[in-house]
């Protein structure tokens, strides 16, 4: 909902957008709004996306002069995306902070945002519409409803529910109610489509998962085979494909003083402005049964395989992003960029990066990693965009055995102990334990898990990080059962408490 602060401020739509674009400062839409039809329906339309996938959806749509590929944007379990942007026409902006400048553009791509509480059915008949092609995903790692073995987990409640609706849809054209997933919302979409017209389709998983192509297109096929749908799974298999893409752009919260600023430079208050630094990329399997953005106009790398990028990516920047989270939050700092200014810190995600996760990679075809990595740290220096280091701590138990844990486990096979990894994890188990900083300032865990980690962390120092270490939904067996590991986190955990007695 709008701020307090904005209740009597004019707002970003439509009927301003003539007035918006003529002042200084001021780019975009690059396409008009009004003149797009809806080609695309996304799940997870938070900032990433909006500051993402919908810029270069936006700029492919304009450099090919097409019209079809605006954005039904679809929320997760709030509705608090609709409110912002659905009284202001689907519009947004873009606050661009470099580290001595900012820019400002409007963005048109996204037509509508739809909460399921509310839309469902409205965003299965999208799902349903031969004019759509296609449906992204950015739902987080939480989004994904995964047991411990990695399947589909469900004895989720939630799950469980979509798939019983599932099965009455699968039964005649009916509507069973909202959903309660993301990926239940999917995959009724596309039980949808099959039942009225088996066209071809592509699912696009934009989340930080390894092969996460593969992993959405498991979850979406164990859905179908719980529900019994047989003649839908052939036409998956036939004529849906699940493209992995590797996504990557800074995109730190927005708060109350970014909207200020943006306030002055629009003239007119928006509620869905979204923050971001200069540098994006997107790189996205070229796997598509049917039409698409020509993304590649827009600056995205097509290939035939997203591996080597997405797992560099995930290793390199991720891990040294959760790294300098954990460490310098508890060593007192309130940002990424200031982290990066403690060179001890710096030292120790040089290390990381070098001697654990590099040896674990193959390179993408023109990457040389070591510069790769000095790239990511002169990123994350980045002072004006004002990236927490307790934002990027969130969802550790999400998190970390898509960044950290598979270097960890490649490291020890072979042969090799990891002991910048080691100190990562330390270092998050420190988080939850003190929960302050050097400081004595509270540090929030935020985390799908955060009353399991705080019962398991509960206790003496001494077993701490044996405690955690057993949490079996986070530790593969071949990481928390290595006696050197253990041992190598420990050591760490005995250092980064007396620092932060």
């Amino acid at each position: 909902m709008p701020t307090s602060s904005s209740i009597f401020t004019k707002r970003l739509s439509l009927a301003a957008l003539p007035a918006v674009t003529r002042r200084a400062g001021v780019t975009g839409p690059a396409v008009d709004p009004r003149g797009l039809s809806t080609g695309i329906v996304h799940f997870g339309v938070g900032a990433f996306h909006r500051a993402h996938q919908a810029v270069y959806t936006e700029d492919a749509a304009a450099a090919a002069g097409e019209t079809r590929w605006g954005i039904l944007g679809v929320t997760g379990r709030s509705a608090r995306v609709a409110e912002q942007v659905g009284p202001q026409d689907g519009l947004y902006s873009v606050l661009t902070k470099a580290r001595d400048a900012e820019s400002l553009r409007v963005i048109g791509s996204l037509q509508k945002v739809a909460f399921p509480g509310t839309d469902s059915e409205e965003v299965l008949r999208a799902m349903a519409s031969e004019e759509v092609h296609l449906a992204s995903l950015t739902i987080t790692e939480k989004g994904y409803p995964r047991a411990l073995n990695g399947e589909l987990d469900t004895l989720n409640p939630a799950v469980a529910a979509d798939i019983a609706a599932l099965r009455v849809e699968l039964r005649g054209p009916s509507f069973a109610g909202p959903a309660r997933t993301s990926l239940g919302l999917l995959t009724r979409g596309l039980a949808r489509r099959y039942a009225e017209s088996e066209a071809p389709f592509a699912v696009v998983c934009c989340d930080n998962l390894l092969s996460n192509g593969q992993v959405s297109r498991g979850l979406v096929y164990a859905m179908a085979r719980a529900a019994g749908a047989d003649g839908m799974l052939e036409w998956l298999q036939n004529s849906v494909t699940f493209p992995s893409t590797m996504v990557d752009r800074i995109v730190p919260a927005t708060t109350e003083a970014n909207r200020l600023e943006a306030e002055r430079i629009l003239g007119l208050r928006d509620e869905g402005l979204v923050v971001a630094e200069p540098f994006g990329q997107w790189v996205i399997e070229d796997s598509f049964p049917g039409p698409r953005p020509s993304w590649e106009r827009a600056g995205a790398t097509l290939t035939n395989d997203v591996g080597p990028f997405e797992v560099a990516k995930l290793r390199m920047l991720n891990a040294t992003h959760s790294l300098l989270a954990y460490l310098g939050a508890l060593r007192g700092y309130s940002t990424i960029a200031e982290a990066v200014t403690a060179e001890a810190l710096v030292s120790e995600a040089r290390s990381l990066q070098r001697n654990d996760i590099i040896p674990t990679l193959t390179p993408p075809p023109g990457m040389d990693l070591e510069e790769y990595g000095e790239s990511i740290l002169s990123r994350f220096a980045n002072s004006n965009l004002g990236h927490t280091t307790v934002q990027v701590a969130m969802d550790g138990s999400q998190k970390l055995p898509v960044r950290i844990l598979g270097t960890v486990a490649d490291r020890l096979a072979a042969g090799e102990l990891p002991h910048s990894g080691a100190l990562l994890v330390a270092a998050w188990m420190v988080f939850i334990y003190r929960g302050r900083d050097v400081n004595g300032r509270a540090l929030v865990l935020d985390d799908p898990m955060a009353e399991k980690l705080r019962e398991a962390a509960a206790g003496s120092e001494t077993g701490l990080a044996d405690r955690l270490l057993g949490l079996e939904k986070i530790f593969p067996e071949q990481v928390s059962g290595n006696a050197e590991f253990r041992r190598s986190v420990a050591s760490s955990v005995r250092r980064l408490l007396a620092e932060v007695p």
